[in-house]
């Protein structure tokens, strides 16, 4: 059986998870209730991961600081997740309901806003650059959100769509890889690289995502399939297959209309089955995986260093 990505890091998630629910406790018990909710429904941790592997892979020892920012940055992932379900009525996450249907649409929101509260507590300890970088990554999550709001049900151009996802996915794991990297004290052509492997690893993950929506297993995603579709999401294999002069008009019409029945949504998977926008799609996200490992060249090779590999391939294959 071949290593898991995360492999040379289980002791330091262990102490990334807590740190997070040190964080988490309130006065209020339904705020710590809503927070450990979320937080305890699972994810890949891949956030806290990459800034973790980037510290350790650059030669980072002491872990107590590396932990609290891999943490704050989960905590902010899991707090967009809240505040996400809300804007897209998504009643169900990973295999369960969402936030807000399970503790009212009020409190999950004072829920989310309080994770965000609690993580920029724990960056506000360290300097003016990591606090920059982590406010950089949220402005980048909230103005993302935006565009793809008032973009929905329209479809979007590829440029679009690769601006939301670099904002809402990949610029936090860049500045995570960035700040592991500097909390090593590396030089800035590292931090740097550090950064691009996190970006590109961010981009291929979100096109997976995507991918994974229209083609995954509803069992092992925890949530419907086409969910990207009945929502009027343009995601990059809807955006390729519309562009298809077979099937495109008409997917195209289902895709524009307000209110999709079941029978709405059957029809264009079949529809997009027709086309090769899946497989398109995931030779783009393993573009992105291959610009990820050569950032790594540099970088001395250790088991951290091989963790980071061993990610690249598992975005890229992964199944849910």
């Amino acid at each position: 059986m071949s290593e898991c990505w995360d492999s040379s890091i289980k002791d330091e998630l262990q102490m990334v998870e807590e740190e997070i629910r040190r964080s988490i406790r309130s006065e209020q018990p339904i705020l710590t209730e809503i927070c450990e909710y979320v937080i305890s429904s699972g994810g890949k941790r891949m956030r806290s991961g990459v800034t973790l592997l980037s510290y350790l892979a650059n030669g980072g020892r002491e872990t107590d600081d590396v932990v609290k920012i891999a943490a704050a940055f989960e905590m902010i992932h899991s707090a967009t997740l809240i505040h996400d379900d809300i804007n897209d009525r998504s009643e169900m996450r990973r295999g369960r309901p969402s936030a807000y249907k399970r503790f009212g649409l009020q409190q999950a929101l004072v829920g989310g806003d309080f994770l965000f509260v609690k993580a920029f507590a724990i960056g506000g300890f360290f300097d003016e650059e990591i606090v920059g970088l982590v406010a950089d990554a949220c402005t980048a999550i909230a103005e993302s959100e935006i565009v793809q709001f008032e973009k929905e049900g329209q479809i979007a151009p590829l440029d679009v769509y690769l601006r939301i996802i670099e904002g809402k996915t990949a610029r936090p794991i860049m500045a995570g890889a960035r700040i592991g990297a500097y909390l090593a004290k590396a030089g800035p052509d590292r931090i740097h690289a550090m950064g691009e492997y996190g970006l590109n690893i961010g981009m291929a993950f979100q096109i997976v995502d995507d991918i994974l929506d229209i083609i995954g297993k509803q069992g092992s995603l925890g949530k419907p399939l086409m969910v990207d579709f009945h929502e009027g999401k343009a995601t990059l294999p809807l955006i390729q297959a519309m562009e298809d002069p077979k099937v495109g008009p008409r997917l195209s019409k289902l895709f524009r209309k307000k209110r999709k029945t079941n029978a709405d949504i059957e029809e264009a998977s079949a529809l997009i089955a027709m086309t090769d926008t899946v497989e398109r799609a995931r030779q783009r996200a393993k573009g992105y995986a291959e610009r990820a490992l050569a950032a790594l060249e540099g970088v001395q090779d250790s088991g951290h260093k091989q963790g980071l590999i061993r990610l690249a391939t598992m975005v890229v294959e992964r199944d849910y």
